[in-house]
């Protein structure tokens, strides 16, 4: 996808109006920094209104890959594009909590499938504050 960056490459597959993006064991910073770039530019480029980043091949996100996940969501939104984070393994879930890791801007979804049909619901009113309707989700956030 980038000719100036070495080693291997993440796939942005386009789905129609969204993007598909799964991720596979350890995603190290450089790779993280160059999917960040790669999906902003395939946005912008194609117009897609959704993007979809499938982490249930991740064992495990520290603070800098939360953080790029966040940036990746922000910089969707002001390109008119919503983000999910699919398939997110319960271990995960619990470092993210611990690192005190909100991912702002992130809607989650338990799997890729429940994710596209997040992207397919059009936008709640409520949204004008700039959330992505987060709770108004699956109705899974909060308690157990």
């Amino acid at each position: 996808m980038s000719g100036g960056f070495p080693g291997p490459t993440v796939p942005v597959l386009a789905l129609g109006d969204v993007l598909l993006v799964t991720l596979q064991g350890e995603l190290h910073d450089g790779m993280a920094e160059q999917l960040q770039q790669d999906i902003t530019q395939r946005i912008a480029r194609s117009g897609v209104t959704g993007v979809v980043i499938d982490v249930s091949g991740v064992d495990i996100v520290d603070s800098f890959l939360g953080r790029i996940f966040a940036e990746i969501a922000s910089s969707a939104r002001l390109l008119a594009a919503r983000t999910v984070l699919a398939g997110m393994r319960p271990a995960v879930a619990i470092t993210l909590v611990e690192l005190g890791l909100t991912l702002p801007g992130l809607t989650t979804a338990l799997d890729v499938e429940r994710a596209m049909e997040l992207l397919t619901r059009p936008l709640p009113k409520a949204s004008a504050d700039g959330s992505d309707g987060d709770d108004g989700g699956e109705g899974r956030k909060g308690g157990t």
